[in-house]
């Protein structure tokens, strides 16, 4: 074949059985460990595959209703790939033809050259991609299905289609043929011994698999190195005041409310595009809360904890810091939607201490919420309940190995391809080290999270939810509220993340950045990427505000600054330096919380 010798052919071939042999016998311990693991009919992994076997059933009944659609599928399918064999045939013979079908330009599976050079390869990947593309049209076609059925079924087929592409197996994939040859096999030797090292540390039921050199990054060394101090904390947050960076501050201080399953640094990773850092250069008075990583000690602690014990505690411990009543907050995420409720819990108790609001990708409508949805569902929850009720928590890494499936390719398949196949280890990258730093869940927390938010969307709904004694209304909230989503958001779609800023009741901004959920988010201006639309009307449609919208170059982080010193109380003042108040320094930034890793705190 082209671009494989002979000679290098040869020179592998005598150490190779013996080392596909220690393979060979490594891939056996891996499976045993595998098939003799404990399993239920409660786990919710078994739950979810029970409601998705459902929906398959579903659409079995509906593709019987119309069975000329399948069979043209079919048919067209057979037509393609007789072309495809006799293109093939074609190139062998050393002529020029065009392919029948070409990976998606997003597709990066297939950039090696022998995928398009090598007919042999060639062949392989377009035969994939049409089995592939073909299975897809075929749910596509099938009408007479629930939209929640079909969107479970599209989902665990593209899990199908992705999981048996040729890329994914050793003796398909060029990339990992030249390395076998180079090596005499021992990338798959290395790749048995690192699967079977990370089965051993990923949770039951998933492969959670490193996606970077962990032991290039350490918190508080080279991410999360804005300075300051830690001045207050409690059973599930440390408040961090971030020191000042300007001769004189805005009057009124600004608390970030990070969302709570995840690590806070997503907005302080490096200084370049630390937006913690970018805003104290403006000014600001910059408070972040950092969230526990909970052990089971915690398995009690509600949303309404989270609450009072979060953005309520810190503003009362800011008024302490500062002499200010009155704070701007920032939500991002699930934080986000934890502002909404706090500002709605304010309200009722006619204690309004947050007087601007932003939301950065916050869901407070929960009609859809985007390609997580798949496994919200009745079955899958009360699954999920029994096992937190166990356990005390929800475990991070199954939420983090859940996330990745809605991007297999980029982060599941390549890193197995890299890291077991290869037989390599990642290399360090920041971000990909912050999406790995997992976070637990209180277990009463986060099944009230998912019944109330998710399954029921009650958030919207008046007076339905109640925290702490008090039942809350959004629409009753009056205080300006900016909100900010990008346009390639998966986990919050920005047509869903519209309606939160109809629902609050008062003077309410919507601005789209280009890009996704954190790159689209964390966009300082230097790096003058993405762009952004903003429109001064507030339309009845996310459609209708996106067509009347105007397109900026840049970061929104600049359209915001100038809406927030709109807000009331922007004066500048003298700066305030963390621990000059009636609340002493406790630590340095980043604090204690956000270096406990996800490991040291289930040894608890």
């Amino acid at each position: 074949m082209k671009g494989f010798s002979s000679e290098s052919m040869e020179t592998a071939v005598s150490d190779f059985y013996e080392v596909a042999g220690q393979a060979t016998e490594q891939y056996g311990r891996i499976l045993e460990k595998l098939v003799t693991r404990p399993t239920s009919a409660e786990d919710p992994a078994a739950s979810v595959m029970t409601d998705f076997t459902e929906s398959l059933r579903e659409m079995g009944e509906a593709m019987l209703a119309h069975p000329e659609k399948i069979v043209a599928d079919q048919m067209d399918m057979l037509k393609q790939q007789q072309e495809l064999f006799q293109q093939t045939a074609l190139r062998f013979m050393g002529k020029e033809v065009e392919p029948v079908v070409e990976p998606e330009k997003s597709d990066k599976r297939f950039r090696d050259d022998q995928w398009s050079q090598n007919p042999a390869f060639d062949y392989i990947k377009q035969l994939y991609l049409l089995q592939g593309k073909t299975l897809m049209k075929m749910v596509d076609d099938t009408e007479g299905m629930s939209d929640h059925s079909r969107k479970q079924v599209e989902y665990l087929i593209r899990q199908y289609i992705n999981a048996l592409s040729p890329t994914n197996f050793a003796n398909l994939n060029p990339e990992v043929i030249r390395k076998t040859m180079e090596t005499g096999g021992s990338n798959l030797v290395s790749g048995m011994e690192q699967l079977a090292e990370d089965l051993e540390t990923s949770v039951s039921g998933v492969l959670n698999i490193p996606m970077t050199d962990t032991s290039a990054f350490q918190v508080g060394r080279n991410l999360a190195t804005t300075p300051g101090k830690v001045v207050y904390q409690n059973d599930l947050m440390q408040l961090i005041q971030y020191t000042p960076t300007t001769e004189k501050t805005y009057k009124r201080p600004l608390l970030i409310v990070p969302p709570f399953i995840n690590k806070y640094y997503i907005l302080d990773m490096r200084e370049k595009n630390s937006f913690a850092k970018w805003l104290v250069d403006q000014g600001h008075t910059v408070f972040m809360i950092s969230w526990i990583n909970p052990s089971p000690a915690l398995r009690d602690k509600g949303f309404d904890n989270y609450m009072l014990e979060g953005p309520v505690a810190a503003a009362e411990a800011i008024e302490q810091a500062t002499g200010e009543k009155e704070v701007n907050a920032i939500g991002y995420c699930l934080g986000g939607t934890l502002l909404a409720a706090t500002l709605a819990y304010q309200k009722k108790k006619k204690k309004e201490t947050i007087k601007a609001a932003t939301f950065m990708a916050t869901l407070t409508d929960f009609s859809d919420p985007g390609e997580i949805g798949v496994f919200i569902n009745e079955t899958a929850i009360s699954a999920l309940e029994k096992q937190m009720d166990a356990l005390g928590y929800y475990d991070g890494r199954q939420m983090a190995f859940s996330f990745n499936t809605l991007r297999e390719n980029d982060l599941f398949w390549s890193f197995f391809i890299n890291n077991y196949l290869k037989g390599q280890r990642p290399a360090a990258f920041d971000l990909l080290y912050w999406n790995t730093d997992a976070t637990n869940l209180p277990a009463a927390m986060h099944s009230y999270y998912l019944r109330n938010m998710y399954l029921n969307n009650s958030l919207i709904e008046k007076n339905v939810l109640e925290l702490d004694g008090v039942k809350i209304d959004l629409s009753a909230v009056k205080v300006p509220a900016y909100f900010v989503s990008t346009a390639q958001d998966h986990i919050a779609l920005w047509q869903t993340t519209y309606k939160g800023a109809q629902v609050l009741g008062g003077k309410n901004r919507f601005v789209l950045g280009g890009s996704g959920h954190i790159a689209g988010i964390v966009n300082p201006p230097e790096a003058n990427k993405y762009g952004y639309w903003t429109n001064d009307t507030l339309a009845d449609t996310p459609d209708e505000w996106y067509q009347g919208s105007e397109n900026h170059e840049g970061s929104w982080w600049l359209d915001w600054q100038q809406w927030v010193l709109k807000q009331g109380d922007m004066d500048m003042v003298a700066v305030r330096q963390p621990g000059d108040g009636k609340l002493a320094a406790i630590e340095d930034a980043p604090g204690r919380y956000v270096k406990q890793r996800i490991f040291d705190v289930l040894k608890k």
